[in-house]
């Protein structure tokens, strides 16, 4: 959803939200993540692992925050809800960090603003 929202303020489009964008996800940057499955493979670990930041966000922050960061002066379009989307998002970490050694490194804010930094430099290289 932040690659979809900030291509769209890029590109002079509008994001769509759908639903009134108070639900809420657990967003974890990648750089994060593979560092959880580099981890794994080191300690020859298998099994299920909640890789996140144990911190719910709704979708009308992600939206303002992007806003903010990229300097869009994009308006949000809501549209309605996905049939059976799920309202909240919230993932504990304790098993990954008490078998792998493995917490988020990454904060929300340091994660946006370093994919708005990427993906201008991605458009740089076309």
């Amino acid at each position: 959803m932040v690659a979809i929202f900030y291509e769209k303020m890029l590109t002079g489009k509008r994001p769509i939200v759908y639903g009134n964008g108070k639900q809420t996800r657990d967003f974890v940057f990648i750089d994060d993540v593979v560092e959880a499955n580099i981890l794994a493979m080191h300690k020859n670990k298998i099994g299920v692992f909640n890789i996140g930041a144990a911190k719910e966000t709704d979708i009308n922050t992600i939206f303002k925050k992007l806003k903010e960061l990229s300097g869009s002066k994009c308006k949000e379009i809501h549209a309605p809800a996905k049939p059976g989307e799920q309202k909240r998002s919230c993932l504990n970490y304790t098993k990954a960090t008490t078998e792998l050694g493995w917490a988020p490194k990454t904060s929300l804010d340091q994660g946006l603003r370093k994919t708005i930094e990427w993906f201008k430099a991605e458009l740089l290289n076309f």
